[in-house]
């Protein structure tokens, strides 16, 4: 069921968002399993890419990470992706009294992981990670993941879209600010001695 619902996020979000909804109003808890599938692919993929395939930095030979070392960083990465969808949709279901929407968390949970499905999808690009490349792809599933943030926060919250935008971008910028903090964490924890362990 959850492969419709992303193909029908891609060929027509208003309609696809609108089935979400009506059918986590028939249940009482979050649809959301998929996540864990969904997670999985930018966790594996870069395990592949950094032990397998490497990064070049000018000319040379590539540089890659100590199978053991990757699949640590695989295990922490995924994790944080699981951890991310969760809090996001914790953080839905507490703004929405800001905003005068009450809404069951399973419901905020579901909105936040079918939101992140496009970055989901585009982490199979890990397998090759050029950074020109995984920016040049990376970017329009960024746009599109806030793209479906803004189109499916009214539907499946039932506020009027003016509304909707201005608790959209509230939950984005409360978003931006748990990615930078999350980057703030990596730093220090590399800082710690926890850094990746590269080939020779």
């Amino acid at each position: 069921m959850f492969i419709q619902h992303i193909i029908g996020l891609f060929t027509d979000p208003a309609r696809e968002w609108e089935r979400i909804r009506d059918q986590q109003k028939s249940s009482d808890r979050s649809r959301v399993g998929f996540v864990f599938i969904l997670a999985a692919i930018p966790a594996i993929s870069g395990y592949i890419g950094t032990t397998q395939v490497g990064w070049r930095i000018g000319v040379g030979e590539p540089i890659r990470i100590t199978g053991e070392s990757a699949f640590s960083i695989a295990i922490i990465y995924y994790l944080a992706l699981i951890v991310g969808v969760f809090t996001i949709g914790w953080l839905i279901h507490l703004l929405g009294k800001a905003y005068e929407v009450v809404k069951p968390l399973p419901l905020c949970i579901t909105l936040a992981a079918y939101t992140a499905t496009p970055l989901f999808l585009i982490g199979i690009m890990e397998v090759y990670p050029v950074l020109w490349l995984n920016m040049l792809l990376g970017l329009p599933a960024l746009a599109y993941t806030v793209y479906l943030l803004y189109s499916g926060l009214p539907i499946m919250m039932e506020i009027p879209a003016e509304r909707g935008f201005l608790y959209s971008s509230a939950v984005l910028a409360v978003g931006l600010i748990a990615l930078v903090s999350l980057l703030g964490m990596t730093a220090l924890l590399w800082g710690m001695g926890l850094q990746p362990v590269f080939t020779n």
